[in-house]
């Protein structure tokens, strides 16, 4: 295997020579440039591997590096070194595809792992594009998932052509969205289109965790550390070392939870309970949460330092309010995949119906779509949706998201309509009351309630 090449571009020469002696022990060749036109010269004439640049150059800035590196030389990771306290340049320098970025002065150890991590996936990257190229497919890994997002509405095209963009960095981004949004596809897609498709990619619900059990889920134990641990166990960011960390509603950790996990994302290092040493890790960090952060932060509900660390790139799922054009595609793809779940099933729709989807502002974005098609699949007949199937999202509101109370003095009219809803989503489900009661937006005890209360059984 060749030995890699490293091109470090910095007008200063102890920041040079200190660099370079540093990549030097880790076994890599430099190659060291004082300005940027001679960073220009060395990647046109030499293969490099991997770029170091500063932020500040004579004839220019890193920024104009990371934009030339990502239009000539795509393959070439790029890192960024700014100045201590620097953000805006370092956030700059990610949102023109910089890998990632290291402060001044310079931790070498950060450094060391900060290439270690970039050299690797940059090959990584190459291997997988490479076995695709063999087997004849042209397709990105990762487009599989960034074609399940319509983008027809300009905020939609918008968004995407941000994920691509994000693929290519290292740096932690926090996804803001309403719930419903479609956060963990945008996290996937992130993944998938970048360097760190073939590593694992692991989401995880922050509010689903008991308190007392976080630390040793994310950070994993050794037997014996406390009663009950009869095992060692892995914690998910060992799990996730080589990809990506999802961090789903981050906004409900503890704040006792937030230190830690902050430490964890600074010092690129774990310590599972009963440990002697801190294990490192190389995880990218993806977060997301329908909570407004700043007003969490101000009511003392969640660190400042931490908002800070994973709020390097913020981006903006818009709602699907705001993404008008996108919704007759995304109703004919939801109805395509429903019809899929139920053995092959074709559904048609009426223009009336589309009508009424147009005119509702959709409080829960495309989870809630998706949950009104199935219950007017549930409702239609021959598997033809109408504007009546439809009614329920009258004045504004779903009836999905407020099942029927439970009232026995209700109009003969509802009764007849309720009951033949009843039956119909049970034969669809074979009688699969769990599964029917999910259709239906009920609990399992009022889906037994409304069987006992029209005598339903499988020979009705």
């Amino acid at each position: 295997m060749s030995i890699r090449r490293v091109l470090i571009v910095d007008d200063e020469p102890d920041i040079r020579e200190l660099l370079e002696i540093t990549l030097q022990r880790m076994g890599l060749e430099t190659v060291s440039a004082p300005d940027l036109a001679s960073g220009h010269a060395l990647l046109a004439e030499q293969d490099i591997d991997l770029c170091l640049t500063d932020m500040r150059l004579p004839d220019g800035n890193g920024i104009e590096l990371v934009e030339h590196i990502q239009q000539q030389h795509p393959e070439v990771p790029v890192a960024m070194i700014t100045a201590y306290g620097s953000m805006d340049s370092a956030v700059a320098a990610l949102k023109a595809g910089a890998f990632d970025f290291v402060s001044k002065p310079v931790d070498l150890t950060m450094l060391r792992n900060l290439v270690d991590s970039a050299l690797r996936l940059s090959e990584r990257g190459n291997n997988s594009s490479g076995e695709m190229r063999r087997a004849g497919k042209t397709e990105h890994p990762g487009q599989s998932t960034i074609e399940r997002i319509v983008a027809r509405a300009p905020a939609s095209r918008k968004m995407v052509e941000t994920i691509r963009k994000l693929a290519r960095s290292q740096a932690p981004v926090f996804i803001h969205g309403e719930s419903g949004s479609g956060k963990e596809l945008v996290a996937r897609s992130i993944h998938e289109l970048g360097p760190r498709a073939s590593g694992p990619f692991i989401a995880v619900n922050c509010g689903a965790i008991p308190a007392d059990l976080m630390e040793s889920e994310f950070f994993g134990h050794l037997r014996g550390s406390f009663t009950g641990a009869t095992a060692d166990k892995q914690g998910l960011f060992e799990a996730a070392s080589g990809g990506t960390l999802f961090l789903d509603e981050i906004a409900e950790l503890p704040l006792a939870m937030q230190v830690k996990l902050l430490r964890a994302i600074q010092e690129r290092a774990i310590k599972p309970i009963g440990a002697a040493r801190e294990i490192p890790v190389d995880v990218r960090i993806l977060s997301a949460t329908h909570k407004d952060l700043q007003a969490e932060m101000q009511a003392g509900r969640f660190r400042q330092d931490l908002y800070f660390r994973i709020n390097v790139i913020q981006l903006d799922i818009p709602p699907l309010r705001e993404r008008r054009e996108d919704l007759d595609e995304l109703v004919a793809r939801l109805l395509e995949e429903l019809g899929e779940r139920w053995g092959g099933t074709q559904f048609e729709i009426t223009e009336e119906a589309m009508d009424r989807l147009r005119d509702y502002t959709f409080p829960g974005n495309i989870r809630e779509l998706e949950n009104v098609l199935e219950r007017a699949a549930t409702l239609c007949e021959n598997n033809r949706i109408t504007g009546q199937d439809l009614e329920f999202l009258q004045n504004g509101a779903c009836a999905s998201d407020h099942p029927p109370a439970e009232d026995r003095d209700a109009p003969a009219s509802l009764a007849d309509q309720e009951r033949a809803l009843l039956m119909r989503t049970l034969e669809a489900t074979r009688w699969n009351r769990s599964e029917a009661a999910r259709r239906l937006g009920l609990t399992l005890r009022q889906l037994r309630y409304r069987i006992e209360k029209y005598g339903l059984d499988k020979s009705s």
